[in-house]
């Protein structure tokens, strides 16, 4: 299949799936949550077959914990430089199965063969891979962020609205004890008139010490095997050099999303889902120390404003990244801690983890730290300690992995869905565009516009580089 032919069959998938979509949806979600050791038996004609793109660093991480679940047969590899040191190991590891440098090659040769596709991949990649495997009907396991800009998250919102695939972003504390902590705190009541939240990242990034003085993008001789233009995909194009592949991405606004969207997603995803946030109407940048065009700050303080919702009060949500911005607890505040050798208790001024949040109730505050990491309560000086009763929350759940392939199977429902990870994801895009520009942006919810930039408001939906608008 050339690639017309695809773009073709790409077109008619999506028209046939709006109209066939309401159906299926309904046999994928049905079957109640259940553990998923039971199904590491199967034989291999009833796991879910998957392709990944991606399989360094991070893909090689979530493809070995995918592979662990028992639960799906690698069926394809995809990177595009499979002679990189960091991708040896997922090929030594699956040496009879196929591989690729472009996964539109991939899906031109295999499509029918392929059920499910890991995407972990540069963030400015996302999209053009997820969009492309959704089309085709394959379900997508795309790593954290979501996507590179508000306007491809919200493409890949529809998409999967419209293909009824099953979609999972890697947040993987979504499927731990902080998701069903939260989820049954918040149902209950615990949780509730929350006012601020803030949220820290304040470990030292990849930019910190070089992002500040530099002045472009440098230029370096391409690697033999490595397919460049492959890399960038939608994104603008700049020649290659090691402050960009294989790990150094991240620190780019063209490529990728910084702080925000590596940590933003285990960190804020619980209160973003269970508070029902959305979108937020102002974002400020209150800090920006050692802003540069190219790269993220050394430092940044960002401000979300989010309106009521229904009965739930306004909600300011503050992040702070940056190895010397932590945010402090007001001295009122105290907590329980407890001697891991001893096993003895005490109580001291409340101090932030690293990283974490603070949420701030109307009568209770509790802070929590990332990932799957529970909540605990704070007490205030000189009141005597809460005697509330916690609602239990469940232990026996799937891990994020096997949810994932669960929910393709049609035995669960994935939890981290582009219609949940999708708005978050946003928000940090949102942030990002902040952190980019500085001052204060005036965002419509209804239209989801930017109304007070224009420049801001380009960067929601930027034009995709030149041979890739197919994407």
């Amino acid at each position: 299949m050339n690639q017309s032919t695809l773009v073709r069959s790409r077109r008619q998938f999506l028209q046939s799936t709006a109209i066939l979509g309401a159906s299926t949806a309904l046999a994928s979600y049905s079957k109640p949550l259940r553990a998923a050791a039971p199904s590491r038996r199967l034989p291999s004609s009833e796991r879910v077959n998957l392709a990944a793109v991606g399989i360094g660093n991070r893909g090689a991480s979530d493809l070995q914990s995918l592979v662990k679940t028992g639960l799906c047969n690698v069926v394809a590899l995809c990177d595009v430089d499979l002679d990189g040191a960091h991708t040896q190991g997922q090929q030594k590891a699956h040496p009879d199965v196929k591989r690729f440098t472009d996964f539109r090659r991939m899906f031109d040769q295999m499509a029918g063969e392929i059920d499910a596709v890991l995407i972990a991949t540069a963030d400015h990649s996302h999209f053009a891979i997820a969009s492309l495997a959704m089309s085709l009907g394959k379900h997508v396991y795309v790593e954290k962020p979501l996507a590179h800009t508000f306007g491809q998250c919200q493409r890949l919102i529809d998409l999967a609205e419209r293909t009824k695939v099953v979609t999972q972003m890697g947040n993987q504390g979504h499927s731990e004890g902080n998701y069903f902590q939260f989820k049954a705190w918040t149902e209950a009541g615990v949780i509730k008139d929350v006012t601020r939240i803030t949220a820290h990242m304040t470990l030292r990034r990849r930019w910190h010490g070089w992002g500040e003085a530099i002045a472009g993008f440098p230029t370096e001789p391409l690697p033999r095997g490595l397919h460049w233009d492959t890399w960038i995909a939608t994104a603008p194009a700049h020649p290659f050099s090691r402050k960009l592949h294989p790990a150094e991405w991240r620190s780019w606004f063209d490529y990728g999303s910084g702080a925000f969207g590596d940590w933003g997603p285990h960190i804020l995803d619980t209160s973003h889902r269970f508070l029902e946030l959305g979108l937020p109407d102002k974002i400020t940048a209150v800090k920006r120390e050692g802003a540069n065009q190219f790269v993220y700050p050394q430092a940044s303080t960002i401000r979300f404003d989010f309106p009521r919702r229904g009965d739930r009060p306004a909600c300011k949500v503050t992040w702070y990244d940056g190895t010397n911005n932590k945010p402090e607890i007001e001295s009122e505040y105290i907590e329980t801690v407890t001697d891991k050798k001893t096993g003895k208790t005490a109580t001291r001024r409340a101090d932030v983890a690293r990283p974490g949040k603070v949420i701030y109730g109307k009568d209770l505050t509790f802070k929590g730290g990332s990932h799957g990491a529970t909540l605990s309560l704070l007490g205030k000086a000189g009141e005597p300690a809460s005697d509330l009763r916690l609602p239990e929350f469940t232990r026996d759940h799937s891990n994020h992995y096997e949810n994932f392939l669960l929910a393709c199977k049609g035995e669960e429902e994935s939890r981290s869905p582009f219609s949940v990870s999708g708005p978050l994801t946003q928000v940090f895009n949102l942030g990002v565009i902040a952190q980019r520009l500085g001052g204060e942006l005036v965002f419509d919810r209804e239209l989801r516009r930017i109304t007070n930039n224009e420049v801001a408001q380009a960067l929601l939906d930027p034009p995709p580089r030149k041979g890739w608008e197919s994407l």
